[in-house]
């Protein structure tokens, strides 16, 4: 049986998406990823640029609201991954059992020219895929 996991930041716009797209990739189907935000726009065009930079297509990924899964799906995990979405985040979310924090920075928040911005991206892409990585490996569920 796969367990469910809803990571959920502000905008459902990079990190939420990212870390969805990690555990996608990782998780060896044992694990139903979703994202969503809790004021959902559209995904970030430099969200989708540095995940395919390192061959991961988010072609079909959409940005949700909380409202499309709150009181519909049983989660087993429910991940934030923002400061603002832990704060703000319902208190009780009915079916699920484990509420974890993973906190990052915003990259689409960071200032700075073209090219600046991208880095961020990347280095933000790049602790996401770490601590889904870890947190495989400290679940037993990893290569």
């Amino acid at each position: 049986m796969t367990a469910k996991v809803l990571f959920l930041c502000t905008g459902n716009s990079a990190r939420s998406q990212m870390a969805e797209a990690f555990l996608r990739k990782y998780g060896e189907g044992q694990f139903e990823p979703f994202s969503a935000g809790l004021e959902p726009k559209e995904i970030n065009p430099l969200t989708i640029r540095v995940m395919e930079e390192i061959g991961l297509d988010l072609a079909g990924h959409r940005s949700k609201g909380i409202g499309e899964y709150l009181g519909k799906e049983h989660f087993e995990y429910l991940v934030t991954v923002c400061h603002d979405a832990e704060r703000n985040c319902p208190r009780i979310w009915p079916g699920v059992n484990q509420r974890l924090h993973w906190s990052f920075e915003d990259p689409a928040a960071f200032e700075g020219s073209e090219e600046q911005k991208l880095e961020k991206f990347r280095q933000i892409r790049d602790q996401i895929q770490g601590k889904v990585r870890s947190w495989l490996h400290e679940m037993g569920k990893s290569e």
